[in-house]
């Protein structure tokens, strides 16, 4: 069944892209050149652009001439490494400005993750990330006391949290990833530079001491044109698929390494 004229569009002009015919950073062509090349009327250019810029392939759009979009970066989730080293392993300068470091009492989310009471205190920290001065992520973390005290002698706008704590001897040792998508809320949108409502990529981890003591709830949000995350298994190394209810590392199975132990 031939694809009606649009998705032909669509499909050729994602392969040019994804060939390099169309570079990186450069403009698209302009739809009255598109119309001569393929011999087609205005409308179904429009709907393939269109298409193109719902997938965040190109930008552009209200007025703004359409660009091919930089490839996205991906972030590993199966190495223990921070936003700034990341953002340096791939070339990007990170940056960071709190917006608010508390201490306060534990909600019962914040508290059911940290394996805590509801009303205990916890050190909360509200930052905006950045790569290369573009508002990437909003990072929301909740330190039990003992991790999260130390913050408080640390400028948290200088730099990695995670190499300060692990520089002063927080057991940082391992961590456990939920991966999901969620709409922009209002302090996302209005540090982010978004509509609230907009779709963001969000990574909630929990972090565990060598004991498999939970130390810190994060929650960060990514602006998805901007991060992805990566995942390399194999078929003789895959886990069984579970429904995450709670962050409690799982009690090991007889001659198995806890959840805060390195196999």
């Amino acid at each position: 069944m031939k694809l009606p004229l649009h998705q032909q569009l669509r499909d050729e002009f994602r392969h040019r892209i994804e060939t390099g015919e169309w570079a990186e950073g450069t403009p698209v062509p302009s739809e009255a050149q598109l119309c001569r090349e393929f011999g087609a009327s205005r409308g179904p250019v429009r709907q393939a652009l269109a298409a193109l810029r719902a997938e965040q392939v190109i930008t552009g759009g209200r007025g703004k001439p359409p660009v091919v979009r930089a490839a996205v970066a991906s972030q590993s989730v199966e190495t223990f490494m921070s936003f700034t080293e990341w953002a340096e392993s791939i070339g990007k300068e990170p940056g960071q400005r709190t917006v608010e470091i508390a201490r306060r009492e534990a909600g019962p989310l914040v508290a059911e993750q940290l394996l805590v009471s509801a009303g205990e205190p916890v050190v909360s920290l509200l930052r905006l990330r950045s790569l290369d001065g573009e508002p990437a992520m909003v990072e929301r973390s909740h330190f039990v006391p003992e991790a999260g005290n130390p913050l408080f002698d640390f400028d948290t706008s200088s730099g990695s949290t995670f190499r300060f704590l692990l520089s002063v001897g927080v057991d940082l040792h391992s961590a456990r990833h939920i991966i999901d998508a969620v709409a922009a809320d209002a302090v996302d949108a209005s540090l982010l530079g978004i509509p609230e409502g907009s779709p963001l990529l969000r990574e909630r981890r929990v972090t565990f001491s060598t004991e498999g003591t939970p130390l810190e709830f994060a929650d960060d949000r990514y602006r998805p044109e901007l991060a992805n995350f990566m995942v390399h298994n194999t078929l003789h190394g895959r886990a069984p698929v579970a429904r995450v209810q709670s962050t409690r590392p799982p009690a090991p199975a007889a001659g198995q390494p806890s959840a805060g132990e390195n196999p």
